[in-house]
């Protein structure tokens, strides 16, 4: 388990629209444009193997932006194929807030970060005392349904609060403003109560823009 002390103070940065990754989950990341596979090669080379994903968004003047806040993830697993593309896996770690973007050489982007804030993301898993599994789970049958979205009831059924409510956080279709609510909620409660919230605005025919303002 990392601790606060070698969390590093600058790092890769992976900005991908709609890819979530949350503490203590894993998120598998297909690499095959030619900055990215210098960033996972120069990744490797780090005691960390650490690459922060972050939400990209247009600025004001078009520019690419980023959102102030993201989460770091550890290489556990890669493949490589046969004409040089790597399929991934970033176990999650901690969540960070971008400090300043780093100038350099690279062919990718760089960011000094701070941790400072997201303390429960080094700790134990996280429960949900208020969750109503029953309820949920029957909204979520809905919502796959209308989607025409498919999944493991037996699974859900079983699963641990935080890995149900992070794993479906990272999967459902949710837009990338909505998938940054996911990703900034302070505690695994305020998580679900958002992913409810995204969940029965999109089966009422919402946008997820609308919900979140």
């Amino acid at each position: 388990m990392f601790k606060a002390k070698d969390l590093p103070e600058t790092i890769a940065i992976f900005p991908l629209p709609g890819a979530l990754l949350l503490p203590r989950s894993r998120l598998p990341l297909h690499l095959f444009e030619p900055r990215y596979l210098a960033m996972f090669d120069d990744c490797l080379k780090t005691p960390a193997r650490m690459i922060g994903m972050i939400q990209p968004f247009d600025g004001p003047n078009g520019e690419s932006s980023l959102h102030s806040i993201g989460c770091a993830g550890r290489v556990t697993a890669f493949s490589e194929t046969e004409d040089g593309r790597y399929m991934i896996t970033l176990s999650g770690i901690s969540r960070f807030r971008v400090v300043d973007e780093v100038e350099g050489f690279t062919p990718y982007r760089r960011c000094k970060v701070n941790w400072e804030g997201f303390d429960r993301d080094l700790g134990p898993t996280e429960h949900d005392t208020q969750f109503d599994r029953k309820s949920f789970l029957s909204s979520l049958e809905r919502y796959f349904d209308d989607q025409g979205l498919k999944t493991d009831w037996e699974s859900l059924q079983e699963a641990e609060d935080e890995l149900l409510i992070n794993s479906l956080s990272m999967l459902c279709p949710f837009d990338a403003e909505d998938k940054q609510a996911l990703l900034e909620a302070p505690s695994l409660t305020t998580r679900r109560e958002t992913l409810m919230t995204l969940i029965e605005f999109a089966m009422r025919g919402g946008s997820g823009e609308e919900v979140m303002q």
